[in-house]
């Protein structure tokens, strides 16, 4: 068994299957950095949620919690109505 264990920490052996490997949980990051605040009027930062055709990340996508996966969307959201960010990008 142990054999075993060791030949998959090396790759070579039959079974291994990279798909099933274990991923490290995103961090937050509004709750890892406390200094940063999430605003509405501040593109350029809430360009990093969103992606290329202007849909909003989802949290697996981000790393975010809960709560601030929450923000986000709020704060996008009033981004596209004040005309900040467009609704699509073509």
């Amino acid at each position: 068994m142990a054999d075993k264990r060791q030949n998959r920490r090396n790759n070579n052996d039959d079974d291994y299957n990279p798909k099933y490997r274990k991923m490290r949980k995103k961090v937050c990051p509004l709750c890892a950095n406390k200094d940063l605040v999430l605003d509405y009027k501040n593109a350029d930062q809430l360009k990093k949620f969103i992606n290329d055709k202007g849909k909003i990340l989802p949290r697996r996508a981000t790393g975010a919690c809960n709560k601030h996966q929450r923000d986000i969307t709020l704060a996008v959201k009033r981004a596209r109505q004040i005309a900040i960010l467009p609704y699509t990008q073509e």
